[in-house]
């Protein structure tokens, strides 16, 4: 069975806390709720797009930066019951939708080598290889790939 994702901007700080509940699962070194509060502050530069089942509850969420004509995304998690659904797939194309209509022409980010699932959706999105950041990640210590898409903004989703 096929679980259809609802996914649109945060807005509200209230919800901060289901997003931290993802961070915890997801990352050893999570942000905090005073991150997350800073960032819903400064908008036209920070966005957070969240991820919902049929029943109104947040499964994932991806944080983006948007300078320019630069998307930088620096976040993008699930819960781990709600992972291999599509809740990624589905946040991803979103994202990359709201940076075309922004006039974004190039995403960036940073990921775990070892994370194999992560690398592989972006991959399926077109992102490659850019560089690589010795020692970038605590908790274990482990380089992160530099991923790039590059594209005009109407062909960037």
């Amino acid at each position: 069975m096929k679980t259809e994702w609802i996914v649109d901007r945060l807005t509200s700080p209230a919800e901060i806390e289901a997003i931290l509940a993802v961070e915890e699962a997801s990352f050893t070194n999570p942000w905090t709720r005073e991150m997350y509060v800073t960032e819903l502050e400064n908008r036209g530069v920070s966005y957070c797009y969240v991820a919902r089942g049929a029943d109104g509850r947040i499964a994932g969420f991806c944080s983006f930066w948007h300078v320019v004509d630069e998307l930088h995304i620096n976040n993008l998690a699930v819960l781990p019951a709600c992972r291999r659904t599509g809740v990624a797939t589905a946040l991803l194309d979103r994202v990359l939708r709201e940076g075309a209509r922004l006039g974004a022409r190039r995403v960036t980010l940073e990921v775990r080598r070892s994370n194999e699932a992560a690398r592989a959706l972006y991959e399926r999105f077109g992102f490659a290889v850019a560089g690589v950041r010795r020692a970038y990640y605590a908790k274990p210590v482990e380089d992160a790939i530099v991923l790039c898409r590059e594209g005009s903004s109407d062909r960037l989703s």
